[in-house]
C-alpha cells in the first residue's frame, strides 16, 4: 500500500490556541498518508474511494465516519470526488477544555474507547444514514468557518457531534442504553493513576488495590465502561505519550520507550508498530520532516469545498 514511510500533522504546528480544526475537502486520485498527534474524525459525504489503514484498506460509502486516535495513520486512495469532512480536535483540549464529552457515553465510545476496542489499533469506523451524513458534512463545513477559538467555536463543535451523537444512538452499545451511563468511582480512579503515570510497571493488583476493589471485578468494570481492559487502556496511553515524545523531543528512542514504562526497546518496538503500524523510528522520522503538518489542503489532491 506504499504506507512505510507516512508523514506526520502536528497539534502544536496546526491549532494554535484552538482547540478544533474543521473543513470539507474533495479527493481526486491518491490521497497523502499520514499520521498525526491529535483526534481526527472523518465524515464521508459523495464520491468513491478508499479507506488505508494499519488494517488495510477498505471502500468507501456515503456516511462513513471513521476516527483516528493520536498515533494511528490512515490515508485515502483511488478517489473519485470524494468529499470528506474533517474534524480534528486537539489532544491537549480533549484533556481539558473538551473533557466535557467524556460525559456522553456515545461521544464516549466514538472518541476513546472505539478507536482501541477489539483490536481496532486507534482507527475506528462506522456509518451513518444518508440523510446524518449530509447534515454532519454541512455541520462541519459551518463549524470550519467559525473564526476565533471562544463560546461560538464551541457551541458550534457541541452542535456538530450532537449531530453525530444522535445519529449513532441507536448503535451505541449497552453502556448507553442500560441507564447505567455513571462510571463508577472506583474505575475513574483506576483510569487517573494509569493516566497520571503510565511509566510505571502497573500490574492489575496494584491498580485494583489502589482503587480498593476486586482485581477482576475492576477488569470487569472498565471493560464495561472504557471498552477494553486497564492493561490496553495502559498500552495505549503509553503509546500516545510515545508519539508526543517522538515528536517534540529529541530524546533517543530507547530512552522514551523507558520513559513510558517499556524499557526493552524491542518490545517498545513492537508494541508501538502494533498500535500504530509503524516503528518509532519512522514516525519519529516523519515527525521530524519539513513543513509537513502545517496545512491541511496537503492532503493530496485535494480542494476544499
Amino acid at each position: 500500500m506504499g504506507v512505510a514511510r507516512p508523514s506526520l500533522y502536528r497539534e502544536s504546528e496546526m491549532f494554535a490556541d484552538r482547540p478544533v480544526l474543521a473543513g470539507v475537502w474533495n479527493l481526486d486520485g491518491d490521497a497523502e498518508v499520514h499520521g498525526h498527534d491529535f483526534v481526527e474524525i472523518a465524515l464521508i459525504g459523495h464520491g468513491s474511494g478508499k479507506h488505508l489503514n494499519v488494517r488495510g484498506e477498505q471502500p468507501l460509502s456515503r456516511g462513513d465516519l471513521l476516527v483516528l486516535r493520536p498515533g494511528a495513520w490512515h490515508g485515502f486512495a483511488d478517489c473519485r470526488d470524494l468529499e470528506v469532512a474533517n474534524c480534528c480536535l486537539s489532544a491537549q483540549a480533549l484533556d481539558g477544555q473538551l473533557s466535557l464529552l467524556y460525559a456522553d457515553p456515545v461521544l464516549r465510545r466514538l472518541l476513546w474507547s472505539g478507536p482501541v476496542l477489539g483490536g481496532h489499533q486507534g482507527s475506528y469506523a462506522v456509518r451513518l444514514p444518508a440523510d446524518a451524513a449530509t447534515a454532519g458534512v454541512a455541520a462541519i463545513r459551518r463549524l470550519g468557518a467559525v473564526r476565533g477559538a471562544g463560546l461560538t467555536l464551541l457551541g458550534h463543535l457541541l452542535a456538530t457531534l450532537g449531530l453525530l451523537v444522535d445519529a449513532l444512538d441507536d448503535q451505541a452499545p449497552a453502556e448507553s442504553q442500560s441507564g447505567d451511563t455513571t462510571i463508577p468511582d472506583a474505575v475513574r480512579e483506576a483510569a487517573g493513576l494509569l493516566a497520571a503515570a503510565p511509566e510505571r510497571h502497573w500490574r492489575i493488583d496494584e491498580v485494583a488495590a489502589v482503587a480498593a476493589i476486586d482485581p477482576d471485578y475492576l477488569g470487569r468494570l472498565f471493560r464495561r465502561h472504557y471498552g477494553v481492559s486497564p492493561m490496553a487502556y495502559l498500552a495505549r496511553l503509553r503509546v500516545e505519550r510515545a508519539a508526543g515524545l517522538l515528536t517534540n523531543t529529541d530524546e533517543p528512542v530507547a530512552r522514551i520507550g523507558a520513559l513510558v514504562g517499556w524499557a526493552d526497546p524491542t518490545y517498545f518496538a513492537r508494541r508501538f508498530r502494533h498500535l500504530t503500524g509503524v516503528t518509532p523510528t519512522i514516525y519519529r522520522q516523519q515527525s521530524k520532516t519539513p513543513g509537513i503538518g502545517t496545512d491541511l489542503t496537503q492532503l493530496g489532491s485535494s480542494r476544499p469545498t
